[in-house]
Order: C-alpha cells, then sequence, then structure tokens
C-alpha cells in the first residue's frame, strides 16, 4: 500500500449557506509535486488555507503520514512542518527581508535575537537555491518579484516537509520563473512533497506530476500530467474549449494620442528612468517589455502622476499632464490596470460596488452634494459584476474576500469601464486563469480596435507578442530597442531585455 505524506479526505468547507470546497479528495507523496488547476474562486486557496492552518473545514478529514490531524492555526501547521508560500505577500513592509523571514521563528542568544546566526543560515539557502535577496533591504523597497523571493526563503528556512505554493509565479518574471522551477525540482529531489497551485498549464507540464483540477469548488479529476494535453487541462478546468487567438483587425494608427519626451525620474536618489522617450498612436497596443527593475513601475507611475518627475514632458491629445495630481489624470482620460492589486488597485475591506465606482464617486449620479447614491453604486455594481463575470456572493461582498484573480477582474472592470483615451495594462492577467486571461485580452484588443490607446507592461513574453502591434524594451531606465512582434521570436526579444543589440 502506497505511503501518502498528505490525505485531504471529504473535505467541505462553508460560509454560510455557500461551499467553497464541496467534498473534495487529494493525495501527496514524498518527492511529488502536485498541481492544483481551477479557474478563480474555484475554491484552490480555500482548500489549501485548511491544509495549513488558515481555516477549519466544516466536514472531512485531514491526515498527515496516515495520522488524523486538526491545525487550529498556522504555527500549528508550521509545526506539523507545513509550510505556505501566499499568493498575496505576508510580510511586513517596514521590517527588512531578514526580519521578515526570521519572524516568529528569531534565533536567541543570551535572551536576544542572534541576526548574525540568522543571517548565516539564510545566506547558506540562499547560495543552496540560487535566491537572491538583499537581507538587510527594506521589504517597501524591493521589487515584487524580490518579495516573491522572501516568501519562499521563509518557508524554507522553517523547514517545512510539505510546501504549499499559492500562484508562486504570478510576480515573477520569466527568468525568475524558471529559476522557481529548478527550485521545486530541488525541493521534490529532496524528498519534500509539494503542492503547486497555479492557472499555467504550461508550468504544469513544465513541474508536476499530477495534477488535481476543481471547478466551482467540485473535484472534476486527477491526471497524470504526462498523459494529459494542455488543451484537456483547460477544458476540465473551465468546462468548455477555450481559445486564446486574439482577433485584431486592422485599425488607423496614424495620429499620436500619447507621448513621453526626454522623461528622467529619480527613485530613493537612483536615476530611474533616463531621458526615455515614447509614443503611442491611436488604434495601438504598445508592449513594454524587460526583466522586472529597470524601471517600468517608476515609468506607469511618473504617467499616472503618483511619482514625481525630474524632467520631461507627458502629453495626452496634446495636452501637458505632467506634475497633475492622480485624479485630474485619470479625467483626463488615462486608464491604469497597475501591477499591485491589493497595494494601489483596491481598498480591500470596501465592497465589490465601492472599489468599482473609487474613480468615479464624486461625480453625478454616483453622488449628489457630497451624499453617496448607494442604491446606483450597488445597482451599477450588479450589472458591472454580470458583465465581467466577477465571481462573488453579492456586489456588497468586501474586495478582500475575493480570490487574486477576481480582485483583479474587478480591476479589469473599472478601468475599461471607464472608457479612457490610454490604457494602462500592467501585468493585466498577473494570477487569473486561462478562462480570465481569454476575456481581459479581449477587451484590451476591444480597446484598441474601437480607436484608443493602450500601453501594455507585461512580464509575460506570450503576452506582450500575442497583444501588441509594436514592442519596445526598457533596460535600466531607457527604451534599447524597438521591434515588430510579427518578425521576431522570444530569443530576440530576450537579448534587448538583457542589454544587448540585436547586431551583437
Amino acid at each position: 500500500m502506497e505511503k501518502y505524506v498528505v490525505q485531504m479526505k471529504g473535505i467541505t468547507k462553508k460560509f454560510g449557506s455557500y461551499k467553497a470546497n464541496d467534498n473534495i479528495s487529494l493525495e501527496l507523496k514524498k518527492g511529488e509535486i502536485l498541481a492544483l488547476l481551477g479557474e478563480n474562486g474555484a475554491g484552490k486557496s480555500t482548500l489549501m488555507g485548511m491544509l495549513s492552518g488558515l481555516l477549519k473545514p466544516t466536514s472531512g478529514t485531514i491526515l498527515l503520514d496516515g495520522k488524523a490531524v486538526e491545525m487550529e492555526n498556522p504555527r500549528e501547521a508550521k509545526n506539523l512542518g507545513i509550510g505556505m508560500v501566499h499568493q498575496h505577500f505576508m510580510l511586513v513592509p517596514a521590517f527588512s527581508v531578514l526580519e521578515n523571514i526570521i519572524l516568529g521563528d528569531e534565533p536567541l542568544k543570551a535572551g536576544r535575537i542572534d541576526y548574525k546566526k540568522a543571517a548565516a543560515e539564510i545566506t547558506r539557502l540562499a547560495k543552496k537555491y540560487h535566491l537572491e535577496i538583499d537581507l538587510n533591504a527594506k521589504v517597501r523597497d524591493i521589487t515584487v518579484g524580490m518579495q516573491q523571493r522572501v516568501e519562499i526563503m521563509k518557508a524554507i528556512y522553517r523547514q517545512a516537509n510539505v510546501f504549499i505554493f499559492d500562484e508562486p509565479t504570478a510576480a515573477l518574471t520569466p527568468q525568475e520563473i524558471e529559476q522557481l522551477m529548478k527550485i521545486l525540482r530541488a525541493l521534490a529531489a529532496e524528498g519534500k512533497a509539494i503542492i503547486f497551485i497555479t492557472h499555467k498549464l504550461k508550468e504544469i507540464k513544465a513541474v508536476a506530476d499530477r495534477c488535481v483540477v476543481i471547478r466551482m469548488g467540485k473535484m472534476i479529476a486527477t491526471v497524470v500530467v504526462a498523459e494529459t494535453k494542455e488543451e484537456a487541462l483547460a477544458e476540465m478546468m473551465v468546462g468548455h474549449k477555450v481559445n486564446l487567438a486574439v482577433d485584431k483587425k486592422e485599425t488607423k494608427q496614424d495620429e499620436t494620442i500619447f507621448k513621453v519626451e526626454h522623461l528622467s525620474v529619480e527613485s530613493h536618489g537612483q536615476l530611474k528612468i533616463k531621458d526615455l522617450d515614447l509614443k503611442v498612436h491611436t488604434g495601438e497596443i504598445v508592449g513594454v517589455a524587460g526583466v522586472d527593475g529597470n524601471g517600468q513601475s517608476e515609468l506607469i507611475a511618473a504617467i499616472t502622476g503618483l511619482q514625481k518627475i525630474k524632467s520631461g514632458t507627458i502629453t495626452l491629445n496634446d495636452k501637458q499632464i505632467q506634475r497633475q495630481s492622480t485624479r485630474k489624470i485619470s479625467a483626463v482620460g488615462i486608464g491604469c490596470i497597475p501591477e499591485d492589486r491589493q497595494n494601489v488597485g483596491l481598498i480591500l475591506p470596501l465592497t465589490i460596488a465601492e472599489n468599482l465606482v473609487l474613480k468615479s464617486y464624486y461625480k453625478s449620479p454616483i453622488s449628489k452634494k457630497g451624499f453617496l447614491n448607494y442604491k446606483k453604486i450597488n445597482e451599477d455594481g450588479r450589472a458591472t459584476i454580470k458583465k465581467f463575470d466577477i465571481r462573488s456572493q453579492s456586489e456588497k461582498e468586501p474586495v478582500a474576500a475575493l480570490s487574486g484573480g477576481n480582485q483583479q477582474k474587478v480591476i479589469v472592470a473599472r478601468e475599461i469601464s471607464a472608457h479612457p483615451e490610454l490604457l494602462i495594462a500592467a501585468n493585466p492577467t498577473r494570477g487569473v486563469d486561462i478562462g480570465a486571461i481569454e476575456y481581459i485580452h479581449e477587451k484590451i484588443i476591444e480597446q484598441r480596435n474601437e480607436g484608443r490607446g493602450v500601453l501594455l507592461v507585461s512580464f509575460e513574453l506570450e503576452e506582450i507578442l500575442k497583444l501588441s502591434d509594436r514592442v519596445v524594451v526598457m533596460h535600466e531606465g531607457q527604451i534599447v530597442g524597438e521591434i515588430d512582434p510579427r518578425n521576431t521570436s522570444s530569443e530576440e526579444l530576450g537579448l534587448l531585455m538583457a542589454g544587448k543589440k540585436l547586431a551583437e
């Protein structure tokens, strides 16, 4: 009889009358990578929340090494050897990387935290797993990709035997994703058991042994990955065939709707954008490719008014908008799907309906004489939820209660519904399932086809090449090349992203 490290039998989780998980069972062996696949809101994170001690099952049994366990909190799960790398980082922004990694597990010497011992151990582990991190940096000052590495190191440092990775590649660059795949394989080779939650079928094919598919809270199938095609996985996940081809009709791209000229931006005393020029035409999607940390975040922040500029001009429809407030920039016709949905795109305690009117709450008919019209807010919220297929219990549900992908849909719905002249889309499909990717791509193409401009910033090279009419590449705060996505390859794009010229 095969021995399993983890067994979840007949797991059901109810929130009131709503069943997030309905009689789900799965098993995990030592040294195995088990993928957990499902649409946003399918119940994957809820299921893993019970295995990691964050939630308690309404019914069902969890067994570790054949013994039934009940975990009251994440610390109990940690003590049992379970470590979870969360999709939305559990980090303290004001603390250093080192302080975040050891938080709750600080080594002591003479009654004081032994930072030297902790740093030495983390440095050893970082070298072993090729996880490049700056232990002294404040978490608030590092990139999203670096924060993901910190989360992974937290679980490794705590010597987990069972690792749960919840959408671990959502914030990573292609290079970082490949490195993560190597880490997962190395952990599995050491006998660690791994559950890998992802929406990305290629990642499942690249690293997983078996795959459990969940749809609408119910278990659909468990399959051997090597014997199952990507198309079959996608169809099992969403319940119908998925078409990821995009329909891009011919558009007039002869009018410049947006331009950046000689833009320079400083951040934390460093020049992050250096004399940058950029144009977007009507009916055009301009893709911005580049390795994370090469100025993309600062460019978006400067355009949207969140970052002061050192010099240069930013122009929309022949009107200069640099140094304007964020509200004024939004009002003149710039929409933005931000790269960090929780800290920049949403107010988590507010309802879905309230988040959908964050850009229009001060306008009639949403408000009148300083009073909000909640009847109208909720009515519009219900219609938008239906139109954009936001999986939720109602428009009055706090947006914090939604899955990551459905939170992303709230932002996409709000920004696109405002019909901006220029839509900035920063990693718009980060952490969303294949069905939602199809829908978001359609909406972005729709903006282009209607004659608007789109500035697409993405770490997904396939997304950049598929959607863009032109692609510019950023490296060290400058645009180092421009390519036609119809006549290039991922390899050529990768060379430019590394700062090399194609002629080299």
